[in-house]
């Protein structure tokens, strides 16, 4: 049975989705099978060996297996049930996703799969757990290097690498690069090195400017800490306000949540003591600014598939980009969709053309370099 970590907000109904991991484990009941083994509150749904037998498509419902937390996404599946009429049933999984898909084999009742970061993505697809989508409407509405060629896997949200610097500094621009010169020592602030958000840059460095190079970078770096690599991203946007460095990398989207967080409020007042730029990559003929991203892939044996491109495509609209960027602050990945005032207040940001495919290929190296710098110690 489904466990403590499926949840019901407002429209959403996992009564469907529950019936269906019963009806499956029923089956196996039946069968004599032994379920494997599941990790991570994964349901104990046996691997099934005959595609056949999995249950038939229920209509009216879509089943979403999400990493993302259902509040921050909650709008926009209501929106989808309102518009079409299709039930969304959530499934949050914080961590075990693969796990899971992995002990439910081919009678998962899973459709959709949603995650944040590209690398958590393009694991699920290595493991086979999607499947292609041949869809015109996400085509057009997602540039070819924010998804998977052979169409397994798809942006939905963009979130920017930025640079947090003090509201008083003078800056025109800036490059990642510039981060590792000796004008910044003791100026720089940052979280943990291998925290996905920082691997996914670094593996770009990696991309952009080879190993050795970003190495020698990531040494800079270090050497211009104002404090240990640690916390999280709004930490920075803090600790320029308390004097204890000057600029910092982050991501964008916690500088709409603490500029529209309420009046004197902590967070207010960090938000309000920076400003951002978007670096790019000087060493790129081509450079911009880092992406990472929320999206998401069509299950391998989804039994619901025809409701879950719709979901998809719904996801790529107008309507639910520009709630993206108002519930959430994420950059949309359609272009022309309205931005939230402060993301917009950013200035208009030209993405690295880089394929995230080839980013994610160096993400292992990048981790490595980390540990072999002491960049976190």
């Amino acid at each position: 049975m489904m466990n403590p970590t499926s949840r019901s907000h407002g429209g959403v109904r996992v009564a469907g989705l529950l019936s269906a991991a019963c009806a499956a484990l029923l089956f196996a009941a039946c069968g004599q099978q032994q379920a494997p083994a599941a990790s991570e509150g994964a349901a104990a749904t046996p691997q099934a060996t005959d595609g056949a037998d999995a249950a038939p498509a229920a209509s009216g419902e879509v089943n979403l297996y999400t990493t993302r937390e259902p509040g921050l996404i909650q709008p926009l599946l209501d929106a989808f049930t309102d518009s079409t009429g299709i039930e969304v049933n959530t499934v949050f999984l914080k961590d075990g996703l693969m796990e899971r898909l992995g002990a439910e084999g081919e009678r998962s009742p899973a459709d959709v799969l949603m995650t944040v970061d590209t690398g958590n993505l393009l694991d699920v697809v290595d493991a086979g757990h999607t499947q292609a989508v041949d869809s015109d409407v996400l085509e057009e509405a997602i540039p070819a290097h924010l998804r998977g060629g052979e169409g397994h896997w798809f942006t939905l949200s963009l979130r920017d690498r930025v640079l947090y610097a003090d509201k008083d500094l003078e800056l025109d621009g800036f490059a990642y690069e510039d981060l590792a010169d000796p004008q910044w020592k003791g100026r720089v602030c940052i979280r943990s090195g291998q925290h996905p958000y920082n691997t996914s840059l670094f593996a770009a460095m990696i991309a952009h400017n080879g190993a050795e190079a970003t190495e020698e970078w990531l040494r800079g770096v270090k050497d211009n800490l104002a404090r240990k690599a640690a916390g999280g991203d709004r930490d920075v946007a803090r600790d320029i306000l308390a004097g204890i460095c000057d600029i910092g990398i982050a991501n964008a989207y916690y500088v709409g949540r603490m500029k529209n967080a309420e009046e004197g409020s902590e967070q207010r007042q960090w938000g309000d003591a920076i400003q951002v730029i978007r670096p790019v990559f000087a060493g790129a003929e081509d450079g911009g600014t880092h992406v990472n991203i929320s999206g998401a892939a069509i299950a391998a044996n989804a039994p619901n598939r025809e409701n879950a491109v719709a979901l998809l495509e719904y996801l790529v609209s107008d309507e639910a980009q520009s709630m993206y960027a108002r519930a959430n602050y994420e950059y949309p990945v359609k272009a022309g969709v309205e931005l939230d005032p402060v993301v917009a207040s950013f200035g208009e940001m030209k993405i690295d053309p880089l394929p995230l495919t080839e980013v994610a290929r160096y993400r292992r190296q990048a981790s490595e370099l980390v540990d072999k710098v002491g960049f976190d110690n």
